[in-house]
């Protein structure tokens, strides 16, 4: 950690994206965790996590990632944003965060051929991807084992995600109050699934070719404009990707092509009026040419796309923050956090005056409990916690039926 802190640097200078001001660059990256009720209304232990994290005025939380619909893949007690009574749990969160003067994105979610097959049979909803191409030869298995295998979705369901689905989310999502829509386009999930020849290997007109396999991406974005104002939507990109299958040794093509395609069509929308409010990228940390020759790196995305952008990926596992002033002194850069965001509570005061961090506790991260989640004392207040009492609490529904 630094030692003086980096107050008086460009990280603690205000930045404006979309049509929020925000005091700083440090913002919140979306952290999965299993906090939710059991039907995905947002919990009691939500709304803690979310206001301790938003404290500091001007601060920046991307939610974590959330069902858009009941249909696309779930994991238990991960939150939703389809019914009205997840908007109602969510608005009290929102009018939380903007109580402390600090703005919220929600992040939609669709996992597609990654969710865990058992989920999808007892929900009795179909097991999907672009094509049927498990990521891992467990999930096969365990698909085969009990009769709900893998399918590829046909257009006519495509549409229906489209026009129905992802409209529905981002309507309940402007209800509850979001400052920001992030569209989830990363890590393996349902959209990323489109983009990779490893994962389609579609012959229609979302497969094959770069414009066809980002082609459910972009009619997502693109109807989401007609409703949702450009400065209050985003999306969130990871072109190194190598989780959940993706990158597959046999793919044939550079990511930096299929992405250097997405920024350049996000740019296009920019100059005609439609500037998203951001793009949130992950980095890697592998600096070595791949075997195209190139770096994982995201300055090929840049050079492309003018816009905000939030970084994300690299900070997990440092505690010396002095390289951040150099990060953000483009005026367009905020640097991203989630597991130490997850370990402090007061992430940006820590940062600004370079203060110790509290170390996090991977165990914890996906557990079912308010252990890990709540419990992380802030830098001035040293109370000690109960993490017995921690362990029996569960999430209970903020809206009841």
């Amino acid at each position: 950690m630094t030692k003086s802190g980096l107050k008086d640097t460009s990280v603690f200078t205000p930045i404006k994206v979309g049509n929020v001001t925000l005091s700083h660059r440090v913002a919140h990256l979306p952290t999965t965790r299993f906090r939710a009720s059991e039907d995905g209304t947002p919990s009691n232990l939500q709304l803690q996590y979310y206001k301790d994290r938003s404290a500091t005025p001007g601060t920046l939380l991307v939610t974590e990632a959330t069902d858009t619909s009941f249909k696309l893949g779930h994991y238990p007690n991960v939150p939703g944003i389809y019914t009205d009574k997840h908007a109602a749990g969510w608005k009290e969160i929102t009018d939380a965060v903007h109580a402390n003067g600090s703005a919220v994105a929600v992040q939609l979610w669709a996992l597609g051929r990654v969710a865990p097959p058992e989920v999808s049979k007892a929900r009795n909803v179909p097991l999907i991807g672009p094509s049927a191409i498990y990521h891992d030869e467990e999930t096969r298995e365990k698909a085969v084992k009990i009769g709900h295998e893998l399918r590829s979705l046909t257009e006519e369901e495509i549409h229906d995600i489209i026009y129905n689905q992802y409209t529905n989310a981002a309507k309940k999502a402007l209800d509850a109050g979001f400052d920001f829509i992030e569209v989830h386009s990363a890590n393996g999930y349902l959209l990323e699934q489109f983009l990779h020849p490893s994962s389609n290997k579609r012959n229609d007109r979302y497969g094959g070719s770069i414009e066809n396999r980002a082609r459910l991406l972009f009619e997502i974005i693109d109807h989401l404009l007609t409703f949702v104002p450009a400065e209050k939507l985003a999306v969130r990109l990871s072109p190194w990707n190598t989780f959940q299958g993706i990158l597959a040794e046999n793919e044939e093509i550079s990511p930096v092509v299929i992405h250097s395609y997405i920024a350049s069509e996000l740019q296009k929308r920019a100059n005609a009026g439609k500037k998203l409010a951001y793009v949130s990228l992950s980095y890697g940390s592998i600096t070595t040419p791949d075997k195209y020759g190139f770096t994982y790196d995201n300055t090929f995305f840049l050079q492309i796309w003018k816009g905000i952008v939030l970084r994300g990926g690299q900070n997990s596992s440092t505690t010396d923050f002095s390289g951040l002033p150099a990060e953000t002194d483009d005026g367009r850069t905020l640097v991203g956090f989630g597991r130490h965001f997850i370990a402090n509570p007061d992430l940006v005061k820590r940062i600004e005056q370079g203060w110790e961090l509290n170390k996090y506790d991977r165990s914890t991260f996906y557990v079912y409990s308010n252990e890990g989640y709540n419990t992380y004392p802030t830098y001035e207040d040293k109370s000690e916690v109960d993490i017995e009492a921690a362990r029996a609490q569960l999430a209970e529904a903020l809206i009841s039926e």
